[in-house]
């Protein structure tokens, strides 16, 4: 399972996110929604550092 759905919190906010993936998002608002996806994960933290180590690429120069 690619998703621990510990609570019914869990389940309500990724029934939205699939919701809002068939909306016209932006791009940073489906960025935003995929990840808050990944934070159901059980490994949440790596796509965190993922994105955290981007940022730093873009902004130490």
């Amino acid at each position: 399972m690619k998703y621990i759905l510990k609570t019914k919190r869990d389940v309500q906010i990724l029934k939205l996110c699939k919701k809002l993936e068939k909306a016209k998002l932006s791009k940073d608002e489906m960025a935003l929604v995929t990840l808050i996806k990944t934070q159901l994960e059980k490994d949440w933290r790596k796509h965190l550092l993922i994105k955290l180590n981007k940022l730093v690429q873009k902004y130490d120069k």
